[in-house]
């Protein structure tokens, strides 16, 4: 998980400037909160800290690889794929080669554009 979260949080700041895409900000998907809970046992709270950090850490991860899939190739699977993350409906429709080229260069503005909405997932373009 940690070295996930490294590995994640390093790409971003390298790649994300270079292709101004905004940063996903890593307090927002890690909340490490249940540990405040009086009612927990030592070891519940263990465990609810582990499951905070795994699944805050793989959420973080999956926003940042959806912006770069948003970025570099925004085409939809011709199935719905399970793996979708919350930009993957303002992908380009499979076997769209005629308005790829175009919707393309749309689709990159609109991701480099989402800095407030990103966040909120409000962005519909």
């Amino acid at each position: 998980m940690v070295i996930v979260d490294l590995f994640v949080s390093l790409y971003q700041a390298i790649c994300f400037p270079v292709y101004e895409i905004p940063k996903v900000k890593r307090r927002d998907y890690l909340a490490l909160d249940r540990k405040k809970l009086s009612y927990l046992t030592f070891t519940q709270k263990l465990n609810c800290l582990y499951c905070d950090y795994a699944n805050g850490v793989f959420a973080y991860a999956s926003e940042i690889a959806g912006r770069t899939e948003w970025y570099w190739c925004p085409i939809k699977h011709p199935d719905n794929a399970q793996r979708a993350h919350r930009h993957y409906d303002k992908f380009i429709a499979y076997g769209d080669g005629e308005h790829f080229a175009k919707k393309h260069k749309e689709k990159r503005l609109a991701c480099r554009a989402c800095e407030s909405s990103c966040e909120s997932g409000t962005n519909n373009q």
